[in-house]
C-alpha cells in the first residue's frame, strides 16, 4: 500500500505503522529517512483494512508529529480460464471472481503494440469490443474494489477471428436469388445458409468462391441467408444475414372496364399475387396507373375509338414480375363531328351525320324545345322525324359499340320557320290608325305587319304581337299580313292576308237653321258611301243633344233656351267610327223671366222687378197701353218707369237680349195702374165737434170708395166714403189739434192706394170754419 503526505518542517525522518483492524497484533512498519513525502508499505493482506500511523521525527529520533488513517487493500489478482473470439472485433475472456472485488478490468493489448484498451465488467466472462479482425492481443485481467486495483493477472495471447462476408443479394427473376461477396481477409471457405421465412427447412452451401445462386425458389416469397468465413485452422469468423425476395410471379388481367365520367378512362382488374409490392398497369399506347393496395386502377385521359392492348407488371423490393398476357379493349366510339338537319319538305325532316369508326348502332337523340323528345336507333348515318314549325330542335348521334356508348356527344341545333298566326284581330282605333293583335306562335321573335291598298304599303316591325298601322287612308278596305320572322330562319312568307275596312271619314257642320223655338236644322258633308250613319251631337254645359241620319242633315230637337252647344258631327259604319268633325257653336235664344212684377211707387212712376232669365245680358221693359207707354233698358232685373197714367191698364212686355244680341220676346200678365189720388183736399170744422174732409175726383177714381185718415197728436181718426162720394165726415174729441191728412181711393181689391199726398192742418176750435194748411207733405218714389 502507498502513502503519501506533506513533509513536516525539521523531520529527517518517517515512520509508518500498518496495523489490520481485525488483527491488531500482525503490525508493520517501515523507515524512511531523508525528506521523501510518499512511502509503500508491502507484505499486506490483500482485500484487509489497517489502520496507518504516520510520525515525523528528528535526527534524535524524536516524534515530531503524527498522524493516522484507514486504508482498505486492494483485492487478490484474478485468473483466466480461458479467452476466445467469436466476432471478428472482440474477444470474450472467462475469468475466476475473487473475494471483494466490486468490478474487473480486462486489458487488451495487440502484439504490434499499437493498441491499448481496459474495459471495466462487473462480473465474469467479460468481452473487449473494438479489436480489429484477424488480430493477435495479450489479454490481462485486474480486480478492483474501494481501495484500487489488484496487479494485472498473468497474460494470454488469443487471435480474433475472421469478419464475415459482407453479402449482396438480388432476385434475377421471381424463382432466383443471386448472392455475391467480395473476398474475405485471411478467409479460405465459406458458408451460406438459406432459410425462408415462415419455414424451418434450411440450406447449407460451402464454397470457395464469392458468389451462390439458389434456384426453384418460390416467387414472391422472403428468404434470409446467413453467411459465415472460415480460416485456415478451421475457426469460423463473423456470420451475417441478409433477407432478400423474390421478384413477384406475373399477375393475371382479369377484366378491362371503360369507365364513364368527365374524362374517358379504362379500369383495369388483375388478380393479387404473392410478394408483390406494387401494380403497373400499362397499355400498348403509353398510358399507365399505379396502385399499392387494390387489385385495379384506373388509367385516365382515355380517348375515344381506340383499340389496344394493356398489361399489369408486379413490383416489390426485388424488381418487377414478368407482365402479365396482354388483354385488348376497344374505347367509346368519338361522336360524329359533323352532325346536320335536312329539311327538303315543310315537316319532313333528317337528322344527318358522318360516319365514324369502331362503330356497331347510333342514338339519335332529338329533343323539342317544349320538352318532347324522339330516339332513333339506326345502324346508319341519318334519322327521319317530323318537324313543326316554329319549334327548337336539339339532335345529338350517339355512337355505341361493346364499351358502351359515346360519353358526349355534339349538340345541333336546328329551327323550323315560325308558325303563322291564325287568330289575327283587326281594329280601327281612329280612322287613321288600326290596331292589329295575335297570339304569340312559336319560334317568332319579331313580326312583320304589312297593310297593302292598291300600291300603297304601311308596314310595322315589332317583337310584341300587336301593331299599331297609322297614316291610313278613312273609309277603305286594306289587306293586312302578318309575317312571323326569326333570326335563325327568317320570315314565314306563306301566311295568309286579311282584309279590314277603315273607319269611315270626318264630316263637316255646312251650316245650322233654327226650324222653330227649339228645334235647329244642321246640314253636313257627306265623305262616305251611302251606307254611312251620321250622329250630331250638341253638348252644352248641363245637357247634351243628338239627332240621327243616314242622308247629309238631321234636326236637333228640344234644345233649350238661353244655352251655348258646341254641335259635332261624327259617321259611323261597321268598320267604325269616324273623327269628330269640326264643331261649331250654335246658341240658342235666351230665356224668358219666369216672373215679372210691377209695383207702382207713385201715381206716375212704377218699379218694374223680374226673375233670372237664363242667357239674357241685358233687358227691355215696356208698359204699353192707348193712352202712352213706358220704356226701360237696363243689364239689372228691375228698373223705375214714369210717365204712368194713373188709373190705365197696360200691356207688360220684356225683351231678354244675349251677350251675342240673340234676343227673345216675352209677354206677361197685364198691369192696371192704381186710381188717381185726390185733389184739393179740405178739412172743415163742422158742427157738433166734427170735422168733413172734402176733395176732388178725376173720372176714373169716381166709382171708387175712399179712405181719409187723419193723425192727430191726441187721437187718429179713419173714415170711409162710399163711391161717387167726395167728402167724409169725422166726430172730433178734442178741439185745436194738429192733423195730418191723407185721403185716398180703395181699389176693388180693399187695398187703398199707398202713393197719395199727404197733408197737415192745424183746426182750432169753435169760431173757425176751415182749417189752416201747415204743409202739403212729399212722397219720395224711393
Amino acid at each position: 500500500m502507498t502513502m503519501q503526505w506533506t513533509g513536516h518542517s525539521g523531520a529527517t525522518s518517517y515512520k509508518i505503522t500498518a496495523t489490520p483492524k481485525t488483527s491488531p497484533e500482525r503490525s508493520f512498519f517501515v523507515h524512511f529517512s531523508g525528506d521523501t513525502v510518499m512511502g509503500s508499505v508491502n507484505s499486506l493482506s490483500p482485500n484487509t483494512v489497517y489502520t496507518m500511523h504516520l510520525e515525523a521525527m528528528d535526527d534524535a529520533l524524536n516524534v515530531l508529529s503524527s498522524a493516522e488513517t484507514e486504508e482498505l487493500t486492494a483485492p487478490e489478482v484474478p485468473s483466466i480460464e480461458q479467452a476466445y473470439s467469436k466476432h471478428s472485433d472482440s474477444i470474450t475472456v472467462e475469468f475466476a471472481e475473487v473475494v471483494g472485488a466490486t468490478s474487473y478490468i480486462l486489458r487488451a493489448v495487440s502484439q504490434s503494440h499499437d493498441f491499448f484498451s481496459e474495459t471495466t465488467v462487473s462480473s465474469s466472462p467479460g468481452t473487449v469490443m473494438k479489436l480489429r479482425p484477424y488480430t493477435h492481443y495479450k489479454l490481462s485481467i485486474m480486480s478492483v474494489n474501494a481501495g484500487g486495483r489488484s496487479q494485472p493477472s498473468y497474460p494470454i495471447t488469443v487471435r480474433t477471428v475472421v469478419m464475415a462476408p459482407m453479402l449482396n443479394s438480388t432476385s434475377p427473376d421471381d424463382d432466383t436469388i443471386l448472392v455475391s461477396w467480395s473476398p474475405v481477409d485471411y478467409a479460405v471457405l465459406y458458408s451460406l445458409c438459406v432459410i425462408q421465412q415462415g419455414s424451418i427447412s434450411r440450406v447449407k452451401v460451402n464454397t470457395t468462391d464469392n458468389s451462390v445462386t439458389f434456384d426453384d425458389l418460390e416467387a414472391g416469397t422472403t428468404y434470409c441467408i446467413k453467411g459465415t468465413a472460415w480460416d485456415s485452422e478451421g475457426r469460423v469468423g463473423d456470420d451475417l444475414t441478409v433477407c432478400q425476395i423474390t421478384r413477384p410471379p406475373s399477375p393475371d388481367v382479369i377484366h378491362v372496364q371503360v369507365t364513364q365520367g368527365r374524362s374517358l378512362g379504362i379500369a383495369v382488374y388483375w388478380v393479387f399475387v404473392q410478394g408483390a409490392e406494387e401494380y403497373l398497369a400499362w397499355t400498348t399506347n403509353g398510358q399507365n396507373c399505379t396502385t399499392t393496395a387494390n387489385n385495379y386502377c384506373y388509367i385516365s385521359a382515355v380517348t375515344c375509338g381506340q383499340n389496344h392492348s394493356v398489361s399489369v407488371t408486379a413490383f416489390n423490393s426485388a424488381g418487377p414480375s414478368n407482365p402479365s398476357p396482354p388483354a385488348d379493349y376497344v374505347t367509346y366510339p368519338c361522336p360524329p363531328d359533323n352532325v346536320w338537319v335536312e329539311e327538303p319538305h315543310a315537316g319532313n325532316c333528317s337528322v344527318m351525320w358522318d360516319e365514324v369508326p369502331l362503330v356497331e348502332f347510333y342514338m339519335t337523340f332529338i329533343k323539342r324545345d317544349d320538352g318532347i323528345e324522339k330516339l332513333c336507333n339506326t345502324t346508319g348515318s341519318s334519322c327521319h322525324f317530323f318537324c313543326m314549325c316554329g319549334y327548337t330542335y336539339l339532335t345529338s348521334v350517339f355512337p355505341y359499340n361493346q364499351a358502351g356508348s359515346s360519353p358526349y356527344a355534339h349538340v345541333q341545333n336546328y329551327t323550323t320557320v315560325p308558325c303563322c298566326p291564325e287568330d289575327v284581330s283587326l281594329e280601327s282605333i281612329s280612322t287613321e290608325t288600326m290596331e292589329v293583335t295575335w297570339s304569340p306562335v312559336k319560334g317568332a321573335e319579331l313580326y312583320e305587319t304589312t297593310a297593302v291598298l292598291a300600291d300603297e304599303a304601311i308596314r310595322c316591325n315589332d317583337t310584341e304581337p300587336v301593331c299599331a298601322l297609322s297614316d291610313l287612308s278613312c273609309n277603305a278596305i286594306y289587306s293586312v299580313i302578318v309575317t312571323p320572322c326569326s333570326e335563325l330562319r327568317g320570315c314565314n312568307r306563306t301566311c295568309m292576308s286579311h282584309a279590314h275596312e277603315t273607319a269611315p271619314c270626318a264630316p263637316d257642320i255646312v251650316n245650322m237653321t233654327q226650324s222653330n223655338q227649339s228645334s235647329y236644322r244642321v246640314l253636313l258633308t257627306a265623305p262616305n258611301d251611302q251606307n254611312t250613319n251620321y250622329t250630331v251631337t250638341a253638348v252644352g254645359r248641363y245637357d247634351t243633344h243628338t239627332c240621327h241620319g243616314r242622308n247629309n242633315s238631321c234636326e236637333l230637337m228640344e234644345l233649350p233656351c238661353g244655352s251655348t252647344y258646341e254641335v259635332t258631327a261624327v259617321a259611323t259604319k261597321t268598320s267604325g267610327m269616324s273623327l269628330t268633325g269640326y264643331s261649331k257653336v250654335l246658341e240658342t235664344g235666351p230665356c224668358c223671366p219666369e216672373s215679372m212684377n210691377v209695383n207702382q211707387v207713385t201715381q206716375a212712376v212704377t218699379n218694374v222687378t223680374w226673375s233670372v232669365g237664363h242667357g239674357a245680358h241685358s233687358f227691355i221693359a215696356m208698359l204699353t197701353s192707348p193712352r202712352g207707354h213706358a220704356k226701360c233698358h237696363t243689364m239689372d232685373m228691375h228698373c223705375l218707369m214714369g210717365c204712368i197714367t194713373c188709373g190705365t191698364n197696360y200691356s207688360v212686355t220684356l225683351e231678354a237680349i244675349s251677350s251675342t244680341g240673340h234676343m227673345s220676346e216675352c209677354k206677361y200678365h197685364g198691369f192696371s195702374s192704381g186710381a188717381c189720388c185726390p185733389t184739393n183736399v179740405k178739412l172743415y170744422r163742422w158742427a157738433n165737434n166734427s170735422l168733413r174732409v172734402y176733395w176732388r175726383t178725376s173720372w176714373s177714381a169716381q166709382v171708387q170708395q175712399h179712405v181719409v185718415e187723419l193723425y192727430g197728436t191726441v187721437a187718429n181718426y179713419t173714415c170711409l166714403a162710399a163711391a161717387n162720394k167726395t167728402y167724409c165726415d169725422i166726430q172730433e174729441e178734442t178741439c185745436g189739434d194738429v192733423y195730418k191728412v191723407v185721403a185716398a181711393p180703395v181699389g176693388a181689391d180693399g187695398v187703398k192706394v199707398s202713393f197719395c199726398q199727404q197733408r197737415t192742418y192745424s183746426v182750432p176750435c169753435k169760431g173757425f170754419n176751415a182749417a189752416l194748411v201747415i204743409s202739403r207733405g212729399r212722397r219720395s218714389i224711393k
